[in-house]
């Protein structure tokens, strides 16, 4: 039966769980703006929740010259390397993954950040005891949009794609969990609206942490247990 099989959550990070997504916005438009390649912030907004290759062929386009990619790379963490001391969970992020232990859910962080930044988020979500497994970027082929980091996650917690929730904040969350069939909820936390992950496909859309773990006993998070 289904229900004899482990059942998990898993679990964008940054802007999901951790108050990251304007401060790598901010990062990645310093950086292309310190190689003379301005981009609107706002459209670098949307683009954040893409790994950095994915998401400088779409603020800059696949046939650039790519000779400056390592250079905005570097910027960019140098940049956001800076806020590493000051991140801060979003409200409710570390009482939703213990309620989601406490219903014995898996809980896993499906990130495809690097190893070093997941210390760090680690260290600002402050739920290491609850937490099963733990992805990096060193873990992902390719970078969302692409599925690979959920791959990786399920693989490494041995869990089934039929027996697990994404939530994530952006609409490249929405699309990599759609391309394994899971379902994913969404969150406006990282500044893209419900009618943005509704329209992408989220099969629910609260504000943030807060407000999904005071609804989680009717959210889609409880059909698992």
């Amino acid at each position: 039966m289904a229900t004899d099989r482990p059942a998990g959550i898993l679990f964008d990070v940054d802007g999901t769980l951790v108050d990251t997504t304007y401060l790598h916005t901010v990062c990645w438009w310093e950086a292309l703006r310190q190689t003379d390649q301005p981009v609107p912030m706002a459209t670098v907004h949307r683009s954040i929740g893409m790994g950095a290759d994915k998401l400088l062929d779409h603020l800059l386009g696949p046939e650039r010259d790519r000779d400056a990619d390592q250079r905005l790379r570097d910027a960019h963490d140098t940049l956001y390397g800076e806020y590493w001391e000051r991140l801060t969970p979003l409200p409710g992020a570390a009482d939703l993954l213990r309620a989601c232990a406490e219903r014995g859910l898996r809980v896993v962080l499906a990130t495809s950040a690097s190893e070093q930044e997941v210390g760090a988020l680690r260290r600002a979500l402050g739920a290491d005891d609850v937490v099963d497994t733990v992805t990096s970027s060193a873990d992902a082929e390719q970078s969302k949009p692409a599925p690979d980091i959920l791959v990786a996650a399920l693989e490494q917690s041995g869990l089934d794609a039929e027996r697990v929730v994404f939530v994530g904040d952006s609409v490249w969350d929405v699309v990599a969990a759609g391309k394994l069939t899971i379902p994913c909820v969404g969150l406006t936390c990282g500044g893209t609206s419900r009618g943005e992950l509704a329209g992408a496909g989220a099969v629910a859309v609260y504000d943030d942490p807060a407000a999904l773990l005071a609804e989680l006993s009717d959210s889609p998070l409880a059909r698992l247990g």
